[in-house]
């Protein structure tokens, strides 16, 4: 019984610090009042735009586009207090910006609703880049292997990755190496930026050896 009001007693005085630091903050509640009810204010029209945006097979990108920018005039009509102004003219800057591919994929379903999935990916591969190489740049890396860097993580080891390519006849290898003549323009571009002289000299003796 003693120990048990022993633990009782030390718990209430290492918990007196913590209960004073919770009332500091309650008391400072009502100085917050006005923001928390502005902020609510605007809350609510977040959530209806998500409500009008919520994925549905009988939505379709017209409707979408349509009921949206109804309620986003009549949004703006609302909120007309001074302190709503940096919200609405926020609001209206980033949905202007990203309009014109909002709702492509009511229509397509096979289309990603954001791009959250593909910045993850590209971190990842940025992430692992910097632990092999100790460079927080890799603008080098994407322009000399360019859609390739795609296939490299898709495939877990290496031996994986050469059963892969033995498995490509050469008629279709071909046919694709034709359509990514880009990335060696982009080689030879690094490689000109890189050392100039060495790469035109390179250049005059491939055309006295075929002249």
């Amino acid at each position: 019984m003693r120990l048990k009001i022993r633990l009782k007693n030390a718990w209430i005085k290492k918990g007196t610090p913590l209960l004073e630091k919770l009332f500091r903050i309650v008391r400072n509640v009502d100085n917050y009042k006005e923001d928390y009810q502005l902020v609510k204010r605007w809350d609510t029209r977040f959530k209806k735009i998500a409500t009008i945006m919520e994925p549905s097979e009988n939505k379709t990108s017209f409707w979408v586009e349509n009921r949206l920018k109804q309620y986003l005039n009549q949004m703006e009509k609302e909120l007309n207090r001074k302190e709503d102004q940096p919200f609405v003219e926020n609001l209206l800057k980033y949905s202007k910006r990203f309009w014109k591919g909002l709702f492509t994929f009511y229509d397509y379903p096979l289309i990603p609703r954001t791009n959250n999935d593909l910045e993850l990916f590209f971190r990842r591969i940025k992430q692992k880049h910097r632990r092999i190489t100790g460079s927080r740049t890799w603008n080098r890396y994407i322009i000399r292997h360019g859609e390739n860097i795609v296939f490299v993580e898709n495939v877990s080891n290496e031996q994986e990755g050469l059963q892969m390519i033995k498995n490509v006849n050469y008629s279709a290898y071909n046919t694709e190496a034709n359509k990514w003549e880009r990335i060696g323009e982009h080689i030879k571009q690094r490689r000109f930026k890189k050392e100039p002289n060495e790469y035109l000299n390179t250049i005059e003796e491939k055309w006295k050896r075929h002249n």
